[in-house]
């Protein structure tokens, strides 16, 4: 019975925890859709200026199938560019380490090259690969995540101590044994945060880099032409894919980051 009652409370304060960690984000998500919808007919304001959220949906379940089709199209788009970039990006990450001369050259590089905004680089790449062509686009997103991972792992992968790794050569540890058991495991948490991050960016340069120019089954095209005829309602029904989608896209990592690194979202939740 003890063991019983153990089990019921560590349920319920799990529950406490869950309700108190999601319940705020969750209430405010609902004020922000009442306030839109109640200033929308408060107001008056036209569909084709601002659609209220029921206005949204209902347009959402009206054409659900072709909806998630144009925004599967652009996550294959968004997919194959996160590939690429983030690929790249660990595995420079992997040489800086290996030669810091290339370190002090490509990682200030990296930092740098984030002020580079999306709508300068789209256009350029859409003349060099093709502004129809979902190979411009995943280029986009290719750069877009390939400086981030860059920049996170290298730092994860140069967080050891002096101590730790001045211990590894004291027991003739090879270099591959140095890195996959001393520099892999601390770079992971980094390598995980790129990748959540880079998830949302991959979304966001997928659907801003068709806008100019792409297939007309995508997300960025439908919302830039039906934004241009004023069929708002429309738009942001593809905008709300290209949310959920992000949104989901972010939610398999983070399972991917639950299942591969236990111990430090143990260590996270203990500390919160």
């Amino acid at each position: 019975m003890a063991v019983i009652g153990l089990t019921q409370l560590n349920q319920s304060q799990r529950g406490r925890v869950l309700l108190w960690r999601w319940g705020p984000p969750a209430i405010t998500f609902l004020v922000v859709l009442a306030l839109w919808e109640g200033a929308v007919r408060g107001f008056a304001i036209e569909t084709y200026l601002l659609p209220a959220p029921s206005a949204i949906l209902t347009f959402f379940f009206q054409r659900p199938d072709y909806l998630l089709s144009i925004g599967l199209f652009t996550l294959r788009e968004a997919l194959a560019g996160f590939v690429i970039g983030c690929t790249l990006g660990t595995l420079l990450a992997m040489l800086c380490v290996r030669f810091r001369g290339l370190a002090e050259g490509l990682v200030p590089f990296s930092i740098a090259s984030n002020a580079v905004p999306i709508v300068a680089l789209s256009p350029l790449l859409g003349i060099w690969l093709g502004s129809t062509r979902p190979a411009s686009k995943i280029g986009v997103v290719a750069v877009m995540t390939l400086f981030p991972t860059l920049v996170n792992v290298y730092r994860g992968l140069t967080t050891p101590s002096a101590d730790a790794l001045q211990l590894m050569r004291s027991y003739a540890a090879r270099q591959r044994d140095v890195f996959l058991k001393l520099r892999l495991p601390a770079a992971l948490p980094y390598l995980f945060n790129a990748l959540k991050i880079c998830s949302t960016l991959s979304m966001i340069g997928a659907v801003v880099s068709e806008f100019f120019g792409g297939q007309q089954n995508s997300l960025g095209v439908y919302i830039k032409s039906q934004a241009g005829i004023l069929r708002m309602r429309e738009a942001w029904a593809a905008i709300l894919v290209a949310c959920l989608i992000g949104i989901i896209f972010y939610l398999v990592i983070t399972i991917a980051e639950r299942l591969l690194m236990p111990w430090h979202v143990a260590f996270r939740s203990e500390q919160s």
